[in-house]
């Protein structure tokens, strides 16, 4: 099937299996760590939860440059041993704190600041080194099947982290994800160096963090694409704030409670990312319409009368978000040159992780002050403002106009037409090139598919 066609190959099944069991111990985490935050040492404070997620994605604003160049420059599968060993041990230390019962919230905002240091340098790399794990005409795909991988974790985690928390505490569940982190440590070991795709990698010198920018610069659609990730990342997507304070202030349920509608959005979710994975070349307009769907499908949430109806209106939510999310991913990684891939996915983490420090505490803040639906609110806005910036753009990239033609009838009236082709870098001379690139480096460097390894 074209939707599991990534599967076909050995490496990248080795590094699904892996990062799926790892992704279910971070997902157990973050919810065990949040309702710790916000159950156990804030007193339900939805403004700690943000100041939380604040400093574990901050470091991706002042990380990013130097942990592009360092996908760019380095060996991604040695940097991975690295990021994935310095998680465990964060890890093991907060579990170990807290099952002393010696934690307090300002260790958790230590714990939280370190790890988004470590993260900041493995998202890049982790990003970018699919890249060398199947062809290019086969990215776009491995990209939408991590999403779907992820959100799997999604669906499965928070429920069991829900379970174990309310059973026997938050420590237990950050002990359990150290053991996850073995998975993915053994899967990169499992994968033979020798059977990676060489990809180019930035020469040594002064200017190359520069060079990166200047590339996103002289790319307009990758621009566009990158504000519209920040608009959603900062305002669209603090899912766990709204969720956790619907569920605490607006339901008055437990960590089960909160945990379950963590799993029931990821339903949605994993459904978006297989969509994504079915279909071709990831596309503009499908960026935009997703992040439109999800603006209406938050302001339905924020409008649900109780528990049921809210759990309902998050599978909208979150297939249009991840449809969105993954398309954006696709797009900027497959119409990047592989030399820049690490740098400008560096770039494009920061802008949409980086955006949390503005957007948590806001969005907190929000929902203290006027009360968890105007919270979701947000997201809505959130959502409808970056489709508005994708229909400008669309029509001043492709320079369309809405032309009157009286002697047509009924809908036909009205027509949208081209004015001409723009003179800026579009989506079409974007595909254009990056086909060029893709060409180039098939002709030097072959598919290390499962015969290969034999």
């Amino acid at each position: 099937m074209s939707t599991f066609k990534s599967l076909g190959v050995l490496n990248y099944r080795i590094w699904f299996i892996g990062a799926l069991i790892s992704n279910i111990g971070t997902w157990m985490q973050r919810t065990a760590q949040d309702w710790l935050v916000f159950a156990h040492l804030s007193n339900h404070d939805a403004g700690a939860m943000g100041v939380t997620l604040a400093l574990q994605l901050g470091p991706q604003l002042f990380l990013a440059p130097w942990a592009g160049l360092l996908a760019d420059r380095y060996s991604r599968r040695r940097l991975l041993v690295m990021t994935q060993s310095a998680m465990a041990v964060l890890s093991t230390g907060l579990g170990l704190l807290v099952l002393s019962g010696a934690a307090q919230l300002w260790h958790v905002y230590v714990f939280a600041l370190l790890l988004g240091v470590v993260s900041a340098l493995d998202a890049p790399v982790r990003q970018t080194f699919v890249s060398e794990l199947v062809k290019d005409d086969y990215l776009s795909n491995a990209v939408a099947l991590n999403s779907a991988s992820f959100n799997v974790a999604r669906m499965i985690g928070p429920a069991v982290a829900g379970v174990l928390t309310v059973a026997v505490g938050p420590g237990w569940v950050f002990m359990i994800n150290t053991l996850t982190f073995l998975a993915m440590l053994g899967a990169i070991r499992a994968i033979p160096l020798s059977s990676l795709r060489v990809q180019p990698r930035a020469a040594a010198g002064k200017g190359r963090i520069r060079e990166g920018l200047r590339y996103v610069r002289n790319r307009p659609d990758i621009v566009v694409v990158l504000v519209a990730i920040f608009i959603m990342g900062t305002f669209g997507l603090n899912f766990v704030l709204f969720i956790a304070a619907m569920v605490g202030t607006e339901f008055g349920m437990d960590a089960g409670a909160f945990g379950l509608l963590n799993s029931v959005m990821a339903i949605g979710s994993v459904a978006g990312a297989l969509l994504s994975a079915r279909r071709g070349r990831p596309r503009m307009r499908l960026i935009f319409a997703a992040a439109g769907g999800f603006g209406l499908a938050s302001g339905l949430a924020a409008l649900a009368p109780n528990y049921a109806m809210f759990a309902l209106a998050l599978i909208p939510c979150g297939l249009f978000a991840l449809t969105m999310i993954t398309s954006a991913n696709g797009y900027v990684q497959s119409t990047t040159e592989p030399v820049m891939r690490g740098r400008v996915m560096a770039l494009y983490m920061a802008i949409f992780m980086g955006g949390t420090p503005i957007g948590a505490p806001f969005v907190g803040w929000v929902s203290n002050v006027a009360g968890p639906r105007w919270a979701v609110g947000v997201a809505a806005v959130a959502g409808a403002s970056t489709a508005v910036v994708g229909i400008v753009w669309i029509i001043r990239a492709r320079q369309l106009r809405l032309r009157f033609d009286s002697s047509a009838r009924g809908i036909r009236f009205f027509r949208i037409e081209s004015q001409g082709a723009s003179g800026a870098v579009n989506e079409a001379s974007a595909v254009k090139e990056a086909s060029a690139v893709k060409e180039a480096s098939a002709a030097r460097d072959p598919l290390p598919d499962d015969a290969d390894q034999s």
